[in-house]
């Protein structure tokens, strides 16, 4: 949706694809199964019935496990598959430098605005420094519905306080962008960092020149 002049306000950032890898993507999945020796195909099926419920915070990590791996005896331990979840995200430096450099600038609020379980989100969050930029995490764990939910965009909204074409909302994946046009907020399609930095410019938001970070 156009912004039509109207000053930024907030920014809405999803996390995973934008900020950081995938938490726990399909290929993660795969790379599981094959270090694990385990039946990709059932478990990405278990997966697909049970995932819901862990990221919008009705069931823990655990319980979410129990499902797709510990329904019976394994080799391995429950800790070590957790710490290979945790040990496929990694942070995009460029584009937490960006989004940084833009918050702080024009003192824009952030939220982020993702779909993620509440134990990889909490390890990201901190693996991350994530708190260093952004302001309030609306995650789909806390608020306890997931996007494209209408009603998620509308709680982020709440809890930034703007209204919709104060918000400029940064994601990967084109159909959430298109789920908050409906409530008439701004979206920017994440494809890489120079496009993002040439959209953000297109609304005002221009991150600084390389000679302001020069040290006199």
């Amino acid at each position: 949706m156009l912004n039509h002049g109207t000053p930024i306000k907030a920014l809405f950032l999803d996390i995973g694809g934008v900020l950081l890898t995938n938490g726990w993507d399909t290929q993660a999945r795969r790379d599981a199964a094959v270090k694990f020796g385990l039946d990709f195909e059932e478990m990405n099926s278990r997966h697909r019935v049970i995932f819901d419920a862990y990221e919008s915070g009705k069931a823990s990590l655990d319980e979410y496990l129990n499902l797709l791996v510990f329904y019976e005896k394994r080799s391995f331990a429950r800790e070590d598959f957790k710490e290979f979840m945790t040990s496929v995200s990694h942070p995009y430096p460029d584009m937490i430098k960006l989004i940084s450099d833009i918050k702080h600038k024009y003192k824009l609020r952030t939220i982020a605005v993702n779909n993620e379980g509440r134990e990889l989100n909490e390890y990201r969050v901190k693996q991350f420094h994530l708190k260093g930029f952004i302001d309030v995490f609306s995650s789909s764990c806390t608020v306890r519905m997931r996007k494209p939910d209408k009603e998620f965009f509308q709680i982020a909204l709440d809890l930034a306080q703007v209204k919709p074409n104060e918000t400029l909302y940064i994601d990967d994946r084109l159909v959430f962008i298109q789920a908050a046009d409906v409530l008439g907020i701004n979206g920017l399609h994440h494809t890489d960092i120079e496009t993002t930095r040439q959209k953000l410019a297109g609304y005002g938001l221009e991150q600084k020149h390389l000679t302001e970070h020069r040290i006199l």
